[in-house]
């Protein structure tokens, strides 16, 4: 697979000055935890399931969590495990590629029972997502996945989803951040990416964001973002890649402000209808929380609608503009430093503190491609959602 597969070869070769880079669930964690993308949740009692799973990869999804956890009724977890058995079977019944799947739990014992459950359609999954993960919740979740390799005889992953309310509170924080630490480098190479659960914080003071109103704009939650990135999003080679929080939203809901949408984007031929489009589904506040997600460090997104795919996956392919001064920045003559002005003139590459933002550009710009010059996020969004 590879983002923007789902797109025509001819209409990618007129976005793409590099394409975005084929992978699949057998490839290296370097290259899956940055390809993760728009990460669909879909709850496991879906009767058609696997129809699902394929549609979407047919829109452009790469990455799916088929979830038994707070999506579902409590009473509807043993249906829901069921099911899960069936579509994985159906799906490998049909051959077909399919997205990186994961299987959202809610204890370490679903682990090992699924994966004995699920028989030789195992080979379909990736991997788990463990909810409300701190150290004492997280090392069973853990030592199951671990036993689960061993048992099914296939590699699995680990996505700890971070929301657990002693990350939240201040006076708690700081210890907990150290037990998921101590935890994570543990299972290093199982733990494909960290999670950010933004729902559950806001639920711990009875808040929940407008759709005006991105994560960073409630403050409580902005500020244990920060420390988490802080802490295990380090661009030393002990980080781990971060995915930004889910976006409630999408639908028209009665608006307080005024469009976060310029218009100069989208005058470029038919593009302003799209912005109409973006603004009544509420996505223009989705697209500055993006934005925001990669300026704090985030790479990937929870998303909860097939609409949200789209947006993400635009705004992740690197800019000609971003992929050029990468590469200026390590050139190999620059090895011992120094600073030029841009190849386009408007900004200071300064080669040492630049460099891990120039690292992080070229590994992005693998999974997710660089636009051609002249090409900008409208024209990636319009294609995305075109196809």
């Amino acid at each position: 697979m590879r983002h923007f597969g789902h797109v025509s070869p001819a209409a990618r070769e007129g976005l793409f000055f590099r394409q975005p880079c084929e992978f699949g669930a057998d490839s290296p964690a370097r290259i899956l935890s940055a390809a993760l993308g728009a990460t669909l949740y879909s709850p496991a009692t879906r009767p058609r399931l696997a129809d699902d799973v394929l549609k979407q990869a047919g829109r452009g999804v790469v990455s799916m969590v088929l979830c038994l956890e707070d999506s579902i009724d409590d009473s509807e977890v043993s249906d829901a495990e069921e099911n899960l058995v069936r579509q994985f079977a159906d799906l490998a019944a049909r051959g077909a590629e399919v997205p990186l799947l994961f299987i959202r739990v809610r204890e370490p014992e679903q682990i090992t029972d699924l994966v004995q459950r699920l028989g030789s359609s195992v080979r379909l999954l990736s991997g788990f997502v463990l909810p409300k993960f701190t150290e004492e919740r997280g090392l069973p979740f853990m030592e199951a996945l671990t036993k689960a390799e061993t048992a099914g005889g296939q590699r699995l992953f680990a996505m700890p989803v971070l929301e657990s309310p002693e990350l939240l509170h201040l006076e708690t924080r700081a210890a907990a951040l150290q037990g998921i630490v101590r935890t994570v480098h543990t299972y290093r190479d199982r733990v494909l990416a960290l999670r950010l659960g933004v729902t559950d914080f806001c639920s711990a003071y009875g808040l929940r964001r407008a759709p005006d109103m991105t994560a960073y704009d409630v403050q409580l939650v902005a500020a244990v973002i920060a420390d988490v990135v802080n802490v295990l999003g380090r661009a030393d080679g002990t980080g781990f890649t971060i995915t930004g929080p889910v976006w409630e939203y999408f639908r028209l809901q009665e608006r307080m402000f005024k469009p976060q949408l310029r218009r100069s984007p989208f005058l470029e031929g038919r593009a302003d209808g799209l912005r109409t489009t973006l603004i009544e589904h509420d996505l223009d506040g989705l697209l500055r929380e993006i934005e925001l997600d990669r300026a704090n460090g985030l790479l990937g997104k929870t998303c909860i609608h097939p609409s949200h795919v789209a947006p993400v996956h635009a705004l992740s392919v690197v800019s000609h503009e971003e992929f050029s001064d990468a590469q200026d920045i390590l050139r190999p003559e620059h090895g011992g430093g120094g600073v030029m002005r841009s190849a386009y003139t408007n900004k200071m590459n300064e080669v040492k503190p630049h460099r891990a933002w120039a690292e992080r550009t070229l590994q992005r710009a693998e999974v997710f491609g660089v636009a051609k010059e002249d090409v900008g996020f409208v024209d990636l969004l319009a294609a995305g959602l075109a196809e």
